[in-house]
């Protein structure tokens, strides 16, 4: 493990010996870099992203809690990507590495959403694979509802020469002019922008692009997120570059349909694997 700077923010890299490696941002627990081993950068980080006390940063896997998107009463996507996260533990053993971080309620979090929580969110990476768990506790006197997810911009050579496989028949909501349906054509190409929450999906996701082939799995995180701004709404973005919308693909594993319900001294846990 190295302590390293990423935004001109503090982060941690976790190093495999066969040169895999991830970096994650303390600011979120975000992951903004994997390099899987023998391979190139997998994760898009958009180069006019930034930093720091309440800026959201464009790329990586932010952790979205707890709300995703406007679905509540909440700063959009909550408040979990825009604070600092405790360094708790990790670990390089050869082949594997692995860091754990925590985020606990505190008069900051309690004035926005009135409830006890510790979140942690552990980073696991080997070879080919980055596993993210998110775990969830309920640590106040009250239950509480939350929706979650972890916000995957996978990069792509070229986004309107990829495919999306595996959300054949999936139920899913357009969250740009509000149909419902279910996915007819897979794999999915793509032209431009798009906003959909698809779910329940069980399957393996897998995305092809110029980059190569990567395998998205999920569990209790039943719900698919795929996004991007197209070329209009990324020229209106000021932390993203005009022409990157090609260059990015999100799809994000969480529950965004239906909130995640926790009794006191509840415990959720989901998590994200994605292989190269």
């Amino acid at each position: 493990m190295e302590s390293v700077q990423v935004l001109g923010q503090p982060a941690m890299r976790l190093s495999c010996a066969d040169g895999a490696q991830a970096t994650v941002l303390m600011q979120g627990a975000q992951v903004v870099s994997w390099i899987p081993a023998g391979d190139v950068e997998r994760l898009y980080l958009s180069p006019l992203a930034s930093a720091g006390q309440g800026q959201a940063v464009r790329g990586g896997i932010p952790v979205i809690f707890p709300q995703f998107e406007r679905r509540g009463p909440l700063p959009r996507h909550g408040f979990a990507r825009l604070y600092t996260w405790q360094w708790v533990e990790g670990h390089d053993r050869g082949s594997h590495a692995m860091g754990l971080w925590r985020l606990t309620d505190d008069e900051r979090t309690r004035a926005l959403w009135p409830h006890g929580f510790e979140a942690e969110l552990c980073v696991s990476v080997e070879s080919g694979c980055l596993e993210v768990e998110l775990a969830v506790a309920n640590t106040g006197a009250t239950a509480f509802d939350f929706t979650a997810a972890l916000h995957t911009y996978l990069r792509c050579d070229d986004l309107t020469r990829t495919r999306l496989h595996g959300l054949h028949g999936a139920p899913f909501e357009d969250s740009l002019d509000g149909r419902t349906g279910r996915q007819e054509i897979d794999p999915m190409g793509f032209q431009g922008e798009i906003d959909r929450i698809y779910g329940p999906v069980r399957d393996v996701l897998h995305l092809a692009s110029g980059l190569g082939r990567l395998s998205i799995h999920a569990q209790d995180m039943p719900d698919r997120v795929v996004w991007n701004p197209g070329p209009d709404k990324a020229a209106a973005l000021p932390d993203l570059p005009p022409d990157d919308w090609r260059r990015m693909l999100c799809v994000e594993s969480g529950c965004v349909r239906q909130p995640v319900h926790l009794s006191p001294g509840d415990e959720w846990i989901g998590r994200q694997r994605i292989d190269a």
